[in-house]
């Protein structure tokens, strides 16, 4: 087979992998090298619901071992396969990084023959990289449940990202619909990886990513699982992925749309729990598991807990501002910065990056509210926030290298 048609089938093959994020290491080219890793270096091309990459992103092979329902690249699918040689993406990855089509390498693969020979052949791909074309760019890679822990460790020395896939949100979902997958491996991979991560192994960290809307699973349940693994497993990234219906199967559900908002719902979250010292507690409950698709989380949760508003910016804490719509991290600092100096009002606000078009409802400046006091009502506001349920429908699709 020709080395393009394989581009071809193994980049396409890959794009179901949620992979964008600058690249989380800062590694200068080292004498005679190509290339160079930087916090902000990712950012090009597009994955297919819009996300914005510039990664070469292909699998090693397709050809799998494994029959999970929702993939693509089931061993059971009638699809064309391919596999490169570690020579072959080692090549390519140079070459299209000296045109400039790409700022590093996200390279993952299907399972051929087992974990430990799929995992060795991604090994030998990086050796090549980091020693015979002296590549120091960014590599991101997907470790191989139930690979042997010195593999592990080797691919780590020489990557700076790692991602080890959940897929599912349960164990129950993942024996329904991914039954060679095992849990206790997939945990065991990702603490081996914590283990072994320091400023030179693994600097950007490890990732994973969840599959949403394949299986019943709440958002609830989900978002805990993600706050476990950032607990736990001090993960950098928790990736939200839209189930996209690409196989029939009796287990997996049908759907009209592919559930974007709801992936969006989870990434908004997903940042609240990150930088806004948000609980999943205080978003969801197993009583109300799931979110307000015409409502933001942070806004949803406002109201919520209307009680607790408005709030008086001259006075309130660092962590209560930062669970105000329309203030964020940044404007939230300079509020606590800018009181000490000055009384913060309305205007001031606008200057310092707040949203007043969101913040306005929830916040008082000096005793003074933005409107009548008599507009301070859930129900009218809540009308105020909500997105319209008609929004227009955009279609996204991924990058081809090959489209003129």
């Amino acid at each position: 087979m020709e080395l393009k048609d394989k581009l071809e089938i193994l980049s396409d093959a890959a794009k179901y992998d949620a992979s964008c994020s600058s690249s989380g290491s800062n590694r200068n080219n080292k004498q005679g090298g190509i290339g160079n890793a930087h916090y902000s270096g990712i950012c090009h091309s597009f994955t297919s619901d819009g996300r914005c990459v510039s990664l070469l992103k292909i699998l090693l092979t397709n050809s799998c071992i494994y029959d999970c329902k929702y993939c693509i690249n089931r061993k059971s699918n009638d699809v064309k396969r391919a596999m490169f040689t570690p020579e072959e993406i080692a090549n390519i990855t140079i070459n299209f990084y000296r045109r400039n089509y790409i700022e590093g390498l996200f390279l993952s693969s299907a399972i051929i023959k087992s974990p430990n020979y799929t995992m060795e052949l991604l090994y030998q791909t990086l050796y090549l990289l980091r020693t015979k074309y002296k590549f120091n760019g960014y590599i991101h890679v997907k470790a191989i449940p139930g690979s042997d822990e010195n593999l592990i460790k080797k691919v780590g020395a020489l990557a700076d990202r790692i991602s080890t896939n959940v897929e599912l949100p349960s164990n129950e979902s993942l024996k329904l619909l991914a039954p060679d997958k095992k849990e206790d491996k997939i945990k065991n991979t990702m603490s081996t990886i914590k283990s072994i991560r320091s400023k030179s192994i693994v600097p950007a960290g490890q990732t994973t990513q969840l599959i949403i809307g394949a299986t019943k699973d709440s958002d609830y349940s989900i978002m805990k699982l993600s706050e476990n693994l950032y607990n736990d497993s001090k993960l950098k990234r928790v990736y939200y992925s839209a189930y996209v219906p690409v196989n029939k199967d009796n287990v997996l559900p049908m759907i009209k749309e592919v559930p974007l908002k709801r992936e969006n719902r989870l990434y908004q979250a997903d940042w609240l729990l990150r930088y806004y010292n948000f609980k999943v507690d205080d978003i969801l409950t197993q009583e109300s598991p799931n979110f307000n698709l015409l409502l933001d989380p942070k806004a949803d949760y406002a109201l919520k807990h209307i009680n607790l508003y408005p709030v008086e910016v001259n006075t309130a804490s660092y962590n209560t501002l930062l669970k105000v719509p329309g203030i964020g991290v940044t404007s939230a600092k300079r509020i606590i910065s800018s009181r000490r100096f000055t009384k913060i009002n309305f205007d001031i606000l606008k200057k310092l990056g707040v949203v007043l078009k969101r913040a306005k409802y929830f916040i008082t400046c000096d005793g003074k509210y933005y409107a009548s006091s008599s507009l301070f009502n859930k129900s009218y506001i809540q009308k105020l926030l909500e997105e319209p349920k008609d929004i227009k429908k955009v279609s996204y699709k991924q990058l081809n290298l090959f489209e003129e």
